[in-house]
Formats: structure tokens, C-alpha cells, sequence
């Protein structure tokens, strides 16, 4: 996006930012002035600051939960109300164009026995009542609603919303919890289901589509419909989870409905339509995917792990002196 021409300034609003992400903005050396804001995006006057004199929103922030540990009405509040006040932070600061990401669950899985594979145009919807996946239905509805809203100079917005396929990365939390997972499995990830397809998508990839969306709603000002955005990649496993036989043991189980049906289904889409639409094409290969996660954050992942082996087990033998000298 710092690369994109005739762009003046970005700014990223966040409540707050991480400081290994406020160094990694301050490193960029582009001729575009990045702008970092932190507040509350449910504090209406913190939207109106952040979207003045903006050409361009692109709302990607959202609470990810599908195995049901947030509350559902905050889950509501941040993918749901807060759309809906950026949206409306958009008129009144007159923003043109409204990209929003929204996520392949809001089509579904519906049932693990219903088999989409490489689908991208059927007109598939997520009846379910999971918080994660029905807020996000209803944002992207108010965004493609909103899409030819009169703004407040008397010009039109244009919206459209992007739907990502399981997304990895560096950084990213899921391949943190799945090296977690096998580290703590002697380096063996455990697979819920081997039926399972999923096709999966590199975070630059999903960043290409955002950059690509922001160029077709400019011009020609055509809002294209929802876009499925993948790599070029054979399917993949569905979710990996821990076996279910811990919840014979009184543990926080991770299951729920919505987890188990995405876990154990075929579920795949192409990026066609995206293509068409956007002229989208994976910028990055499975290959250069995988060099782009540094050794050093997985690294840095497996060092943590020992760490905390370490200090788990300095604890039992203090707890367990301690004991002895009780019995004493």
C-alpha cells in the first residue's frame, strides 16, 4: 500500500498497537506518511478524527473467535456496530470508497455432509447463529447496503467486501497456536479429520486483493460483489484440534458446533471471480510464502516453548519440595 502512487498518507487506527508493529511502521522508508492513531473505534468523534480528509477506508479489524471464549455481545458490538459507525463516519467525512474484509464463513460451512468444492459464484449463506460467523454476515451486509449512499458533499460511496480463505502468515495467530500445538506433541500436529479441504491464503496475498479492490472502486467506480480471495494451492487439511477425549479430563474444551462442522468439512472456493472482477492473481507463490516467514519468529516461537517447559517444571519440583516438607 506505501508503494501505491499519488498517495499522501495512510492511517492506521487501532485501540493499540503492539510496540514491534509501531517499530516495524517507523522502518518503512517510503515518500508516504504513515499516521498511527489509537482510541476507542466505537467512540464516534475518534472515527470522525480518523476519517477526515480520507479518500479511502478499508476496515479489516474484527473480534476472530470460533470456538467461543468472547461474549457474544462483544463479539456484536466490535464487528457489527462498529462497521456501522465507520460507515456512517464515511458520510459525514465525505470518504468515497469502503473496502471492507469480510471472512468465507459467512457462506458456510452449513453441514459437514455438504460438499463445496472450488466454488466462487453460488449464492451461498451461513444460516448458523454463531457469533463469530453471523456478525460478520451482518457487517458485510451493511456494508454492500451502504454501497451508492449519498455522502454528506453530495457524492456517492462505493463499497465492496473481500472474503479471505483461511488466512497464514508470519505473525499470524493461528500458525502460532498450530507450532504451539506440535511442539507440545513431540513435533507432531494432530489432524481432527483427514477428509477435510480447506484452501487456504497468504496474508500478502489478502493485502494484494485490498490494493487491487481500492483500484477498481476508483475507477471505474463500479462495486464489484463479495470476492473469495485464495492462493494458487492445492487443499489442505481442515483445522487441526486437540483430541476430544479431553473433555473427559475436565479441560476447556475447544469445540463447539461451528468449530466441529468447519473441522470435518469440504470447503473450498476459487479466487475466479476475483480475478474477474479485480484482476486478481495470487502475487505470492506457496514458495515465496514460506520464505517470508523468518526463521527467526518461528525460532523465537520454539525458545518461548522451552522457556516455558522450563518454568512449568521448576514450579512441580518447588511444589512438590513443599509438599514434602508439609508431610514432614
Amino acid at each position: 500500500l506505501v508503494e501505491e502512487k499519488k498517495l499522501k498518507e495512510i492511517r492506521a487506527l487501532d485501540k493499540a498497537f503492539r510496540p514491534e508493529l509501531r517499530k516495524e511502521f517507523s522502518e518503512l522508508q517510503n515518500k508516504t506518511k504513515l499516521t498511527v492513531l489509537e482510541g476507542d473505534i466505537l467512540d464516534e468523534s475518534c472515527l470522525k478524527t480518523a476519517c477526515q480528509d480520507m479518500s479511502v477506508i478499508i476496515h479489516t479489524t474484527s473480534i476472530i473467535d470460533v470456538i467461543g471464549v468472547t461474549h457474544r455481545e462483544s463479539i456484536m458490538n466490535i464487528n457489527v456496530k462498529r462497521t456501522q459507525l465507520l460507515l456512517e463516519a464515511c458520510v459525514q467525512a465525505t470518504v468515497p470508497v469502503f473496502i471492507y474484509t469480510s471472512t468465507l464463513e459467512v457462506a458456510g460451512p452449513n453441514s459437514y455432509k455438504e460438499i463445496i468444492q472450488n466454488s466462487h459464484e453460488e449464492p451461498l449463506e451461513n444460516p448458523r447463529s454463531a457469533p463469530y460467523p453471523y456478525s460478520k454476515k451482518l457487517a458485510e451486509k451493511a456494508v454492500l447496503a451502504a454501497n451508492g449512499w449519498t455522502l454528506k458533499n453530495g457524492g456517492t460511496l462505493y463499497t465492496c467486501a473481500l472474503r479471505p480463505m483461511f488466512i497464514y502468515g508470519e505473525g499470524s495467530p493461528i500458525l502460532f497456536a498450530g507450532i504451539n500445538e506440535a511442539l507440545n506433541n513431540h513435533g507432531i500436529l494432530s489432524s481432527f479429520s483427514k477428509f477435510s479441504r480447506v484452501n487456504p491464503v497468504y496474508i500478502g496475498n489478502v493485502a494484494w486483493a485490498h490494493i487491487l479492490a481500492l483500484r477498481a472502486l476508483r475507477e471505474p467506480k463500479k462495486a464489484p460483489s463479495p470476492s473469495f480471495i485464495s492462493d494458487v494451492l492445492d487443499w489442505l487439511p481442515a483445522g487441526n484440534s486437540e483430541p476430544p477425549a479431553q473433555a473427559n479430563l475436565h479441560l476447556s474444551t475447544p469445540f463447539n458446533r461451528h468449530r466441529v462442522t468447519l473441522s470435518n468439512s469440504v470447503f473450498t472456493f476459487s479466487y475466479k471471480k476475483a480475478q474477474q472482477d479485480l484482476a486478481y492473481k495470487p502475487l505470492y507463490s506457496w514458495e515465496e510464502a514460506k520464505k517470508n516467514v523468518p526463521e527467526s519468529w518461528v525460532g523465537s516461537l520454539v525458545d518461548w516453548h522451552k522457556e516455558t517447559v522450563k518454568s512449568k517444571t521448576q514450579r512441580f519440583k518447588d511444589d512438590r519440595d513443599v509438599h514434602v516438607g508439609i508431610v514432614r
